[in-house]
């Protein structure tokens, strides 16, 4: 009876761990049209600034917690937030998108490998390895689409792997806290240490100045409101819940779907073509997955 409980527990887990990818995979669309008028660094203090009020709204109660608990919160916010979107917003300056896509999806490979040495009972499984290499070669024919361009730009790609391992790092870390603060709660404070962190950077950088004129468009704020209440705010609440019921190794697996949504909504929304070579890697993809959440037969699913 146990095991079937966690077993259903599980399956909702992987429900949401998709549905937060599929979130995340379409946010491009709106981080692509807010680029051309806003600088990276405005449009991540924008949509903390959303998601920080949504997450007050919906959850307006606070929690108990010590300077330590502070502090852990705030490396993770200074890893799965402020680094990690400067790390990848940065590389595609220096390198070729596709080298970000591909680098910074090697993420639950970095996950899997912390996990192993850091997190009591995360060992590295063979399903995790086999399943992580299939998904990445799925991933680079996902991004290439047809067109394979190979160009190396060392600090670009260093860029882009850092991007990976920020969020690798928030993974492990995250494991010490999704038990013990309400989801709501612990994105409310990791956003507000987001924004700690980069109000400093705007201002240096002379980017406190927005075009204002801008926000009376309402399909700008449409894509703000998006970007912060979903990209921002509850997918982050969401993929913390799966997280808890999936562990962290299983749930960055879905990490490897994100270029496949990208694809799609790309085809969908801007019209990009969808070629036979995105295809096979898409059906990579999802063999990839599958391989690595795949229980040991007879196995019960862990929590």
């Amino acid at each position: 009876m146990e095991c079937g409980k966690r077993g259903l527990g599980e399956l909702s887990g992987h429900l949401i761990a998709l549905a937060t990818i599929c979130v995340w995979g379409s946010t491009f669309i709106f981080s692509k049209t807010l680029l051309d008028v806003f600088t990276p660094v405005q449009i991540m203090l924008l949509r903390f600034f959303v998601a920080y009020a949504v997450l007050w709204c919906m959850y307006p109660k606070t929690e108990k917690t010590t300077a330590r608990d502070n502090l852990g919160i705030f490396f993770m916010s200074l890893f799965a937030d402020t680094v990690y979107f400067l790390c990848e917003n940065n590389a595609l300056r220096y390198t070729l998108a596709s080298n970000v896509s591909i680098l910074v999806a090697s993420a639950p490979i970095w996950t899997a490998v912390l996990a192993h040495f850091f997190i009591k009972g995360n060992k590295l499984r063979k399903n995790t390895v086999y399943g992580s290499l299939i998904a990445l070669v799925g991933v680079a024919l996902v991004v290439f689409n047809g067109t394979v361009v190979l160009k190396f730009n060392p600090f670009g790609d260093m860029l882009s792997m850092a991007a990976a391992i920020c969020w690798a790092l928030y993974s492990v870390m995250i494991t010490h806290y999704v038990h013990r603060f309400s989801s709501f709660f612990l994105m409310r404070r990791m956003t507000f240490f987001a924004i700690l962190t980069t109000l400093p950077l705007a201002f240096f950088m002379g980017e406190l100045n927005m075009p204002l004129y801008e926000f009376a468009d309402p399909h700008k704020l449409f894509c703000i409101a998006f970007l912060g209440i979903f990209g921002s705010g509850i997918s982050y609440v969401t993929w913390n819940i799966a997280t808890r019921r999936l562990g962290i190794v299983k749930v960055n697996t879905y990490i490897y779907v994100n270029p496949f949504v990208t694809l799609v909504t790309g085809a969908l929304f801007l019209h990009e073509p969808i070629t036979l070579m995105s295809v096979i890697g898409a059906l990579l993809i999802i063999c990839g997955v599958i391989i690595g959440v795949r229980e040991r037969k007879g196995a019960c699913p862990e929590q």
